[in-house]
């Protein structure tokens, strides 16, 4: 197997990079080992509203970038006290694709290091009874690609607030995350530093799993850059490619209570509605109406709302008013 060591710390590269080598697999029997780590960031499992996964105030506030994987299962926070790493195989007809077959290794490799790790349910693994890892898969024909995350020394003060979205605001019919105990990998050696261990399972790893280590090409580097400007920097793809969900906004004005129902479906506005105890000027339907296939983010939204001077609808409200509360109710 030939390893791979990932220098770069943006999520959305990351990601394409794995992508693009997994879809350049041909061969039987070729077969990948990545190491990468992100800088902090939100990842979505490919099957998720991403809106309701997240605190979407808190990573607005923090600069935190939410992007979607191409595999299923819950949301994660990564910073660089994550490691992730990735097999990427083609196989051949009627191969083992448990996960088993790519955990027990790594579990293995851990204990060499005095970490007394163990491979727990279908595809976790513990130590000492608390979760440091969860793995993922997809498969394409022959293609395996199964990756997964290893805590080390994440920072886990703020993953409540990171990763708790708002039920009162979002109902989705998208898979929802799985709120487990965790643990990180330097909490079982205290006697090194963060940095130390770190590198130390970098080595580990490396050294157990791979035959030889070599670079990315220039080739595949262009492609996967090329793959994270049309795909994983992309509103459609983190935002728009969630399943269909129900959103409810609320807020007091000045001019009476706004209460916005609406459908979502591929990213769009299927159906709206305007509630409250406010008077209008004209029929609210008109509004609803404009918003009626428009994209479910701001800058459409706000678009419309502009060209239509939707707060003229509304006794007493302010030109921006609307926007505003759509602004404050957005991820992006």
């Amino acid at each position: 197997m030939k390893g791979i060591v990932i220098n770069s710390t943006d999520p959305t590269y990351n990601l394409a990079v794995e992508e693009t080598l997994f879809e350049s697999l041909s061969v039987v029997g070729e077969e990948y080992f990545l190491l990468w780590q992100n800088a902090p960031s939100v990842i979505v499992g490919c099957h998720q509203n991403t809106a309701e996964e997240v605190n979407e105030e808190y990573v607005k506030a923090h600069n935190i970038p939410v992007v979607r994987r191409v595999t299923g299962g819950g949301a994660v926070y990564h910073d660089l006290g994550n490691l992730n790493f990735s097999f990427l195989r083609f196989m051949e007809k009627g191969e083992d694709t448990s996960f088993s077959r790519y955990i027990m290794p790594i579990v293995e490799a851990l204990k060499s290091i005095g970490i007394q790790a163990e491979m727990s349910g279908r595809n976790d693994m513990l130590a000492e009874g608390k979760k440091f890892s969860g793995n993922a898969q997809k498969k394409s024909g022959q293609k395996l690609l199964q990756h997964g995350t290893l805590l080390v020394s994440l920072d886990t003060s703020h993953l409540t607030d990171i990763l708790t979205g708002n039920p009162d605001k979002y109902q989705s019919k998208g898979i929802a995350s799985h709120k487990s105990r965790v643990a990180n990998l330097i909490d079982f050696v205290p006697h090194i530093s963060k940095k130390e261990l770190m590198q130390k399972i970098k080595t580990v790893l490396m050294e157990y799993l791979t035959d030889e280590q070599i670079s990315l090409s220039d080739e595949l580097v262009q492609k996967a850059e090329k793959l994270a400007n049309t795909k994983y920097r992309t509103w459609e793809w983190n935002f728009g490619k969630s399943p269909a969900f129900e959103v409810k906004f609320r807020k007091r004005f000045a001019f009476g209570a706004v209460d916005f129902y609406a459908d979502i479906n591929r990213g769009q506005i299927k159906n709206c509605r305007f509630y409250g105890d406010f008077f209008t000027n004209r029929d609210v339907q008109g509004v609803e109406k404009a918003l009626q296939n428009c994209f479910f983010r701001k800058e459409d939204i706000c678009k419309v709302l502009s060209e239509i001077k939707a707060h003229e609808y509304f006794v007493g409200c302010g030109e921006n008013d609307l926007i505003d509360f759509f602004v404050d109710n957005l991820i992006a």
